[in-house]
């Protein structure tokens, strides 16, 4: 029986590593075991050994890790649920036993191999923690309220940051009493403080999730890792705000939400994004970066855009992702490298 070919393999190894170096030994777990328990008998394990693409660009093991916790909370893996947490993580050769015995099953093996079909759509919620203090940083420089645009919104969650309460650094910001509270771990000066008044809100994503389906509230929990369960409440937390007053979103191109916009006076425009650009096609990357540069050269201190990017710039699976900002307000371009963050947000570097 075929196994996984080298280079995918090396790829779960490394997130593997990437997981168990993140406080999540149990997820670390279940990629490593998914790797070596799959082969060409299940109709999982023939798309993984042949898919196509780059598995760290295509978030291939959290599709995977995601399909499974999925079919555990749906109450559908008797073999694999004991041993999740609250669960001490188990012996490799346990967990490894476990998954083939669901993939044996015909109709989970279906659930996860067609669970592959898309990207991780996490929505996590504690990248706000890192979002939030980029937005005082552009409220603070052009005193005015801001537009928000985010590209790769998938729920909108983080659409709703203004509605989250935060500690960043010292300085409280957002709502005090919102049942989702953010509090990173900071190291480095304190963020600006200043006052982050939204005047609108809009999101784009090629397939944009309604969290008033439960079926929908399920997928996005399912892809939360499940040994990390603040993150899980946090989630549930943030999906129920957004549940009871949804952000506009939009199905389509990243890009066609770039090319929808128009300048106006007395706001910032704010495109942004957050752990979302590398999936974009390349062609998406280029149309997005080349229009705001057009919209950027016509922008004023009446009419700023900024550009707000919580991106993994270093292709290595343990790289910290950057906070980068761009701003165009007239005058010489403002290009700042704001921080260095965890890619969940639970902790900033500050520079």
């Amino acid at each position: 029986m075929s196994a996984l070919p080298p280079a995918i393999a090396a790829a779960f190894a490394a997130q593997a590593g990437f997981c168990r170096q993140f406080a999540a030994p149990f997820t670390g777990a279940m990629v490593a075991a998914a790797a070596a328990a799959v082969d060409d008998s299940s109709a999982m394990g023939r798309r993984l050994i042949a898919w196509p693409g780059d598995p760290h660009a295509d978030a291939l093991m959290m599709r995977v890790t995601g399909a499974f916790h999925a079919l555990v909370r749906a109450g559908r893996a008797p073999a694999l649920a004991p041993l999740y947490p609250p669960a001490p993580c188990p012996e490799p050769a346990v967990l490894v036993a476990a998954i083939r015995a669901v993939l044996a099953d015909p109709e989970s093996d279906a659930f996860l191999a067609a669970w592959l079909d898309s990207p991780p759509q996490t929505n996590e919620v504690a990248r706000s923690g890192v979002l939030m203090p980029g937005l005082m940083v552009i409220a603070d420089a052009c005193r005015l309220p801001l537009r928000l645009f985010e590209l790769g919104a998938s729920a909108g969650l983080n659409l709703c940051l203004d509605r989250f309460g935060y500690r960043l650094g010292g300085v409280a910001a957002g709502d005090p009493a919102s049942p989702v509270q953010l509090a990173p771990g900071w190291r480095g000066p304190p963020p600006p403080v200043a006052d982050v008044v939204i005047a609108s809100r809009a999101g784009i994503d090629i397939s944009p999730l309604d969290v008033r389906n439960a079926a929908t509230r399920e997928r996005l929990l399912a892809f939360v890792w499940p040994d990390q369960p603040e993150r899980l409440a946090r989630a549930e937390a943030a999906i129920a705000l957004a549940a009871a007053d949804p952000p506009p979103l939009y199905g389509g191109d990243a890009a066609d939400l770039v090319d929808a916009m128009v300048p106006l006076p007395g706001s910032v425009g704010v495109v942004f994004h957050s752990i979302a650009f590398q999936y974009f096609p390349p062609a998406t990357q280029a149309r997005i970066a080349a229009r705001l540069a057009a919209f950027g050269a016509q922008a004023s201190a009446q009419a700023p855009l900024a550009w707000l990017r919580y991106e993994v710039d270093d292709a290595s699976v343990a790289a910290l992702p950057t906070l980068r900002l761009t701003l165009w307000r007239g005058g010489a371009l403002d290009e700042r490298l704001l921080a260095r963050a965890h890619p969940h947000g639970s902790f900033v570097q500050w520079l």
